[in-house]
């Protein structure tokens, strides 16, 4: 699929779909208690028309930045259906920041308007004064002094709108994605970002218009856009979406046997908290496709989920930066343990230091093919980081950071990545952020973060801490130190481990040997199995 000089998703998808089937489901939402609503892709057209109408309104306009930190409600979908039609940038985030995550946000994207709940409200009003930028603040489901109100405003607007003449290359998303050193960068991506989703969606989902597809992913996350918005729309598949506080297995595992869902996507830690469920539950159910993504996932797993159901869950393997890069998709038998093979129009390869592509077997980067054209969906740049995107590329490849091997057949095998960044129950977390937010403790002298191997999420965060004089390694300090590192960064980001140690290892130059921990930590593991 070729890139196209105008491309707006709201109209030439979503509107599409609303006008040659206007009563096809676009969405079955489920909330607590099991209330629902069926909507479809008419609703949704001109839901988001009215919620740019609103926009518009605030007075937010093409080319501007609205920060987005909501759950699951129906209006994440016609927020960012409403910002992409106007031709402004969208930047999700997780309801989980910090206010000083948020002040960071607002200020790096000099974005115009936050629109939050309840949740995250205060947490805005907190940091409104140092953001020069920040001009309207739109609250969703609830109400809040000095916010508009979505709900009860959404009614006074009219469900028509002109959508932008977007060109493919315009920005249209910000996402914020972790690295080992700094603040997280800004990944920005074009519309045709959303064009490049067809290989998604088609290939490693295998929808179509008479699918319901249900991706469990928290919506401040690019993985949200790829299997709960681009990925099923463009085929005409409706998406069900459980919008429940935390998650539950037990109930989750439910939702198939009482709504006929066809095709799943989870991180593999969802799958391995379902596999210690009574999985009789998926007998008799609609469900005839399973796909995993976000960190490689267990053989072992693969094969309780296969002897439980019948079906093979498919790993596919890609980033914030990218569209699917590679997965075991229903074209090919899958291997199990395997990233699988390149998504179609994806020259993917596994090269060394020189940029040349490496034999069989043999460990190198994996890596994007950029010439003679760049695959539509790759990342435009790190927004205001020259040098960082520079550093993404050797020569015509781009560079994704994670190293593998291809067998003889072509299959890819992970093998790690090539930095820090800790990757649990599928959240990229950046050393770095966490290891600043216990700093502010006055109990931290040092302190180095790495990847500990975990059962469940596949690995957790770990904290080696130097204390400062006149503090003590005890149980009730590692609690305090968690709940610290909660209350000063995104709470998913806190330590599960602390070890109390009286150095740390460095290099000459006195850089944090995190490498040295992190083998540490997975050789203890072996041993202590």
């Amino acid at each position: 699929m070729k890139a196209q000089e105008k491309f707006n998703f709201a109209s030439d998808v979503i509107d599409d779909w609303a006008c040659r089937s206007p009563d096809s489901l676009a969405m079955l939402w489920v909330g607590e208690n099991e209330q629902s609503r069926r909507i479809s892709f008419k609703q949704m057209s001109d839901a988001s028309c009215k919620a740019a109408n609103l926009l518009t309104a605030a007075g937010v306009k093409r080319g501007e930045t609205v920060v987005i930190m909501l759950g699951r409600p129906v209006a994440w979908w016609e927020i960012l259906t409403a910002c992409i039609r106007m031709g402004v940038v969208a930047s999700p985030g997780t309801t989980q920041l910090s206010s000083k995550d948020i002040r960071y946000r607002v200020n790096a994207t000099d974005a115009v308007c936050v629109i939050t709940d309840g949740s995250c409200a205060d947490k805005v009003d907190e940091i409104r004064p140092y953001c020069e930028s920040l001009r309207a603040c739109v609250i969703v489901g609830s109400d809040q002094s000095g916010w508009i109100n979505y709900d009860t405003s959404l009614i006074d607007y009219p469900s028509e709108f002109v959508s932008a003449a977007t060109r493919g290359e315009e920005d249209s998303l910000c996402y914020f994605t972790s690295g080992t050193t700094g603040n997280p960068k800004m990944c920005i991506h074009d519309h045709n970002y959303g064009r490049g989703h067809i290989t998604t969606g088609e290939y490693w989902l295998d929808l179509g218009p008479d699918d319901l597809h249900w991706n469990i992913s928290d919506t401040g996350w690019a993985k949200a856009v790829w299997s709960s918005y681009f990925g099923p729309w463009l085929l005409g598949a409706g998406i069900f979406v459980h919008d429940v506080s935390g998650f539950g297995p037990k109930a989750s595992l439910e939702m198939f046997s009482r709504y006929p869902i066809t095709t799943f996507c989870g991180a593999p830690t969802i799958y391995r908290m379902f596999v210690q469920q009574d999985l009789s539950v998926l007998e008799n159910t609609h469900l005839r496709h399973c796909v995993a993504a976000g960190e490689p996932l267990n053989p072992e797993v693969i094969e309780v989920w296969q002897r439980a159901t019948g079906l093979v869950i498919r790993d596919g393997y890609g980033q914030t930066e990218t569209t699917i890069l590679c997965g075991n998709s229903i074209s090919i038998e899958p291997r199990f343990g395997s990233m699988g093979k390149p998504a179609p129009g994806i020259d993917l390869q596994v090269i060394d230091e020189s940029g040349e592509i490496v034999g069989a077997n043999q460990e190198g980067d994996i890596a994007v093919n950029t010439v003679p054209q760049r695959p539509m969906g790759l990342f435009k740049e790190y927004k205001d980081e020259p040098e960082k995107t520079a550093k993404s590329f050797r020569g015509q490849w781009y560079l994704t950071g994670d190293r593998a091997y291809v067998d003889e057949d072509g299959y890819f095998w992970f093998v790690g990545r090539d930095d820090d960044v800790i990757i649990s129950a599928g959240y990229r977390i950046g050393p770095f952020e966490v290891e600043s937010a216990l700093l502010e403790h006055d109990g931290v002298t040092e302190s180095a973060v790495v990847a500990s191997p975990d059962q469940d999420r596949g690995a957790v965060v770990k904290a080696f801490i130097v204390l400062s004089d006149g503090y003590d390694a005890s149980d009730a300090l590692i609690a305090e130190l968690q709940q610290f590192v909660k209350q000063h960064t995104a709470p998913y980001k806190y330590p599960r481990k602390i070890e109390f140690v009286t150095e740390l290892p460095k290099t000459v130059s006195g850089k944090i040997r995190r490498v040295e921990l992190r083998e540490a930590e997975v050789n203890g593991r072996v041993e202590n199995a």
